[in-house]
């Protein structure tokens, strides 16, 4: 379903809550019977909810301490999965976008309160046929941002899944046009793909780049990350080491357009290119931070309308931060901890209800699996 693009660990509800203690050793090595121990435990996942392929990889205190990736590709193929072998990361995206957007405010170019769209707005009237009906010239870029922009929420009618063959001025267009805000903005908080989708077009604005170089330049390359690139459609389109999807319950991984979610769902990524990411945004003085402490405080801390969700992140707290990611054919999960850790998991189908939290949950087990980590 398509309604399962947020799943509960992104909403808060997960292992994520709790704080586990390791042994005393500070030592990183992990033993070939903890590490046999962390494998089972992928292993048991994988094999309850039908996964192919199963990427991990865990960074304690800046630096890579595990990669793993089991399973399959390709099935049809008998291609075995690898380190380096690409996945889709669906709303794991937010963050690296929601960073972006932070960058743009450090440089000045940007403030949280900016209207969105409207005379003297940053996107002006470009989009759709104003006068705008209801709320919309009463969004800000921190209504985008905190999922408090009034609407268009990740619902059945999600705008981001209808209208495939729209770009992204068509959809924006027929969206404001079309869709009237439930709420006025900032009163009510609803998950929406769609406001991360005009956040990328704000990037665009203000940077005068197109969104995934932007993101690319200011945000990846500054991680060290180089083979991330949104993704295709198609099978057709499928990138160099990238994974096929495999759908269950009826979905088809290749019937949407996947390319128009670039800055809510759309890049490709490994799990280290991800621990890498949140290395340099985890407020932690191990690795130099591309953000501000200042910035990353305010990004990460939660919105009036929910406790449980920051700008771009999920949060609690204990101080850990994540988000979630799930399509058809793809569950994701990337996580901060407030102990230092950071991790990310990626598989290439999305199997039965609870899979989402299950994923989460299957990371801090293995992790636990490590007597001398201190979770």
């Amino acid at each position: 379903m398509i309604k399962g693009m947020l799943c509960g660990a992104a909403l808060g509800f997960s292992a994520a809550e709790a704080c586990g203690c390791g042994g005393a050793s500070s030592a990183d090595e992990i033993s070939p019977a903890e590490r046999e121990a962390m494998q089972s435990v992928a292993m048991d996942f994988m094999r309850k909810f039908d996964v192919p392929g199963l990427s991990v990889a865990i960074s304690r205190g800046g630096r890579i301490v595990y990669e793993n990736a089991i399973g399959e590709s390709d099935r049809t193929a008998d291609e075995r999965l690898a380190t380096s072998s690409l996945f889709r990361i669906a709303s794991v995206t937010k963050p690296i976008t929601s960073a972006a957007i932070f960058t743009l405010i450090e440089k000045g170019q940007l403030q949280l309160q900016d209207r969105v769209f409207g005379a003297n707005a940053v996107l002006g009237t470009k989009y759709g046929n104003p006068p705008y009906k209801g709320f919309v010239e009463d969004i800000t870029i921190d209504h985008l941002l905190t999922h408090t922009c009034g609407g268009w929420d990740n619902s059945n009618d999600d705008p981001m899944f209808a209208n495939p063959a729209m770009d992204h001025f068509q959809l924006i267009s027929w969206t404001l046009d079309a869709h009237l805000l439930k709420n006025p903005p900032g009163s009510h908080w609803a998950y929406s793909n769609f406001g991360y989708c005009v956040l990328g077009r704000v990037i665009e604005q203000v940077s005068g780049r197109a969104y995934a170089d932007y993101a690319q330049g200011a945000i990846l390359g500054a991680c060290g990350v180089r083979d991330m690139r949104i993704a295709g459609n198609t099978v057709t389109e499928r990138a160099a080491n990238e994974v096929i999807y495999y759908g269950q319950n009826g979905e088809d991984p290749y019937n949407m357009n996947v390319t128009r979610m670039d800055s809510h769902g759309g890049w490709l990524a490994t799990p280290k290119d991800l621990v890498l990411f949140l290395n340099h945004v985890d407020g932690f003085k191990a690795t130099p931070n591309i953000l501000k402490p200042e910035t990353i405080r305010q990004m990460t801390t939660p919105s009036a309308a929910n406790s449980r969700y920051a700008r771009g992140w999920a949060v609690n707290n204990l101080g850990n931060w994540w988000h979630s990611g799930s399509l058809p054919g793809t569950s994701t999960i990337m996580v901060r901890t407030s102990a230092g850790y950071c991790w990310a998991a990626l598989t290439n189908t999305r199997g039965k209800q609870g899979m989402d939290l299950a994923l989460d949950n299957m990371v801090w087990e293995m992790a636990r699996k490590v007597r001398a980590w201190k979770l």
